[in-house]
């Protein structure tokens, strides 16, 4: 794999790529976004969301590929509505889907990428080579993408949305489909590319894992709403301090010893506990506890909330909001017949 190195810093951005302020999109009846403002800074973001949350609307909305029916927002400091012209220009997006002409190979693809963003021919193949080599494309870059895997043209997609330097990369399930060791290895380039390059990287993506191994902070959407927006660690961080034990002997004594010393257990499964510690104290009171109830301690850490549960809570919250809604409309209809 070429080093990072090998692709120039990107021009330098502002502390927030993206910015938006009550944005909403309806389509006809349906609501896809509703009043959403938030504001991403430069690094490497996750949008999360179920399906039908409003990320690929959101997305088309960055892109100036569909417009807001209200708010306003700016991409690199271009405005959303204005600008859209200008925001592809500066902006690399890896789509979901395939996006390749039949018939031809990996690199006449890439190629023409780079072409259709203002590069000489010459000058595009150059770079065209230059992006594959970076994404690891071998002798594959000659073969015609009819006959590539998935994985490989998830490389071609990436190799695209990079080909032109953008200040801004916008991948849309950039991991699907890729086996263990080709997802990491997409996942090491994305970092290099923040890291070295300063490229700022959105990334739209249903596996959690690759959030929480990359990504600098998270946005939740769910129906059409922003639940959630922080940096990973604050996301990671529990509503109340605490602390995660994991013994060894018997965890129901354990249990019961930590219960009559009037600390709330908050949580328990097998040898692990998660213990309340409101006023940062509670590892020096573990310890006697421990030889009380003559079990052994083989691990004591700060407790904190995984990404999966920051997401279900949010989507569980929005959907119990918009239950709510639908029976305060069907009764306010009622009232009114």
């Amino acid at each position: 794999m070429a080093d990072a190195s090998v692709l120039p810093p990107a021009t330098a951005i502002s502390s927030s790529v993206i910015e938006l302020s009550g944005l909403s999109k309806n389509f006809g009846q349906v609501q896809a976004l509703r009043d959403v403002s938030l504001s991403v800074p430069a690094g490497i973001t996750g949008l999360l969301g179920p399906n039908g949350s409003g990320k690929s609307t959101m997305i088309k909305i960055l892109l100036g590929l569909v417009q807001a029916s209200s708010g306003h927002g700016t991409v690199l400091g271009r405005d959303i509505y204005r600008d859209g012209k200008a925001i592809r220009a500066d902006v690399g997006f890896m789509p979901e889907d395939d996006c390749y002409i039949s018939g031809i190979s990996g690199v006449e693809m890439v190629h023409f990428a780079a072409c259709l963003n203002g590069y000489p021919s010459a000058e595009a193949l150059r770079r065209a080579h230059e992006v594959l080599d970076y994404c690891g494309a071998e002798e594959e870059r000659y073969r015609e993408v009819d006959t590539y895997s998935t994985g490989m043209r998830q490389k071609l997609k990436f190799a695209q949305a990079l080909v032109h330097d953008p200040a801004l990369l916008i991948l849309d399930e950039p991991t699907s489909g890729l086996d263990p060791d080709e997802r990491q290895l997409l996942l090491k380039r994305i970092s290099s590319l923040a890291e070295k390059s300063n490229i700022s990287v959105l990334i739209s993506t249903h596996i959690l894992p690759d959030v929480q191994q990359i990504c600098d902070q998270a946005i939740v959407i769910a129906t059409g709403e922003v639940r959630r927006a922080d940096s990973i660690e604050n996301l990671n961080r529990p509503t109340i301090p605490s602390i995660e034990i994991r013994v060894v002997g018997d965890v129901a004594v354990f249990h019961d010893t930590v219960l009559a010393a009037g600390i709330e257990v908050m949580e328990t499964s097998e040898d692990r506990f998660v213990l309340a510690d409101p006023h940062g104290s509670l590892a020096e009171q573990v310890w006697p506890l421990a030889r009380q109830a003559d079990v052994g301690i083989r691990s004591l850490v700060p407790a904190r909330t995984s990404l999966d549960d920051v997401f279900l809570q949010a989507v569980q919250e929005a959907q119990v909001v918009e239950e709510a809604q639908v029976v305060e409309e069907g009764g306010g209809n009622d009232g009114n017949a």
